[in-house]
């Protein structure tokens, strides 16, 4: 006897469950439509966890002196996440948590003339503000430090707790998606559905709009569906992690000679409470086709070029090589800002990328935007999909997987407050 086939109808179904996904949906699901989010790996896995936390509003981009489409694209992006962050915003952040209200700008040297009176203009006032001696934070309040120190409006969130954050606010939505056993597929009218195989027979998802938000993933999902429009394009990037015993956090940009930062540190904490700084930033970018062993020999002697009196000697290491998705461009330049546009091909498939972390609210507004113009109204009641799926877990942050713990945080606590008679003879 055949399966039975079941038809479930949902306003919006989201591929994809990093940033840029969750906040959709939690846009979308504030605005009344019935949704579903579907992540093949785990909430957060590649590029959100992978990112180093920063809710900047472009400064980092204005190292030639001037301000530029990047810096002026996400202007206006702190203070919209810190409006979220508080419980006003558009998408309630208040579980989050912050790492930084701040993010510092150092230079091993003094500033060239020009980038420092641009930093002392109106234009940048509020934005970028000098640190006097006595305010530095403790990695640079050593007396060889030399040079100007910048305080930033940027913020650094904690991730995995925006990850979880973002799922929470639209629980029992966010599901495991196995591609071994459902398929994207295109009907007559280019009609998008994913058809998913299950011991519960099998079930075609319709959705009003269907939309992509997989990251570097979308190209595969596009290929599926035999298109290729919107075109992706991708930045190879190689971090690399230290695991430390300093006791204190930071969170800065070193500028070198370039427009792009010579160097960006973020600090992250290990389940067991070890201390990893982040490394980022021209380091990154240059050390992408480099092997790990020569990218952290690298990241060793930038360290001790310019924060001399900080011993690494019994540091670990690792890299991690990331490919950040973003939409094809002309020459290869950075976007600068998120980008979503319907699918030549289907008419139901809307397809998008945030291009930085920072971004995701403003592509979640255009994606609404779209919604609105295509005349997309919620018509059809929230539906649970577990009979067929399982709900999505939580990625593991890249320093997790790097440092893994030699005890569980069960173990550690049991042996922490262990009775004399628990000893063995």
């Amino acid at each position: 006897m055949s399966t039975p086939q079941h038809e479930i109808h949902l306003d919006i179904a989201i591929i994809g469950g990093g940033v840029a996904g969750l906040w959709l949906a939690n846009r979308a699901k504030l605005a009344g439509f019935s949704i579903a989010l579907f992540e093949s790996k785990a909430l957060g896995s590649d590029q959100t966890l992978a990112s180093q936390g920063m809710i900047h509003g472009g400064m980092k981009y204005t190292l030639a002196g001037t301000l530029t489409g990047a810096s002026e694209a996400i202007a206006e992006m702190p203070g919209h996440w810190r409006a979220c962050l508080c419980g006003e915003g558009d998408v309630d952040l208040r579980h989050t948590r912050i790492l930084s209200d701040h993010f510092f700008m150092w230079s091993g040297d003094d500033l060239g003339s020009k980038i420092t009176s641009f930093f002392a203009s109106k234009i940048t006032r509020g934005r970028v503000d000098a640190v006097h001696p006595d305010r530095r934070p403790p990695l640079l309040r050593h007396k060889d430090f030399s040079g100007s120190l910048y305080r930033l409006e940027d913020l650094v969130i904690d991730t995995p707790s925006l990850v979880t954050n973002l799922a929470n606010n639209i629980e029992g939505c966010c599901y495991q998606i196995d591609w071994q056993k459902a398929q994207l597929q295109r009907d007559n009218a280019n009609k998008v559905t994913v058809k998913i195989t299950g011991d519960q027979g099998d079930v075609v998802i319709h959705a009003q709009r269907f939309i992509f938000t997989a990251g570097k993933g979308n190209a595969q999902l596009l290929a599926e569906l035999g298109l290729d429009q919107p075109a992706m394009q991708l930045r190879p990037l190689q971090q690399v992690m230290l695991k430390h015993h300093y006791p204190f956090d930071f969170y800065g940009h070193c500028l070198g000679r370039e427009t792009t930062p010579r160097l960006t540190i973020s600090s992250h904490r290990l389940p067991d409470g070890g201390h990893v700084w982040y490394l980022g930033g021209s380091l990154a970018e240059q050390g992408a086709s480099m092997e790990a062993e020569a990218l952290i020999a690298r990241a060793r002697a930038e360290l001790a070029e310019l924060i001399p009196w900080v011993n690494l000697d019994d540091a670990e290491w690792a890299c991690l090589p990331i490919d950040r998705a973003e939409p094809l461009q002309p020459g290869f330049v950075r976007p600068d800002n998120a980008f979503v546009a319907p699918a030549t091909g289907a008419s139901n498939l809307l397809v998008g990328w945030p291009t930085k972390l920072t971004l995701a609210p403003n592509l979640a507004n255009q994606a609404l935007a779209l919604l609105a113009s295509g005349n997309i109204a919620p018509i059809h009641p929230q539906t649970s999909l577990l009979t067929w799926l399982p709900l999505a877990s939580l990625a593991k942050t890249p320093w997790e997987q790097a440092f893994p713990p030699a005890l569980s945080a069960e173990e550690a606590l049991a042996l922490r407050f262990r009775e004399p008679d628990d000893e063995q003879p």
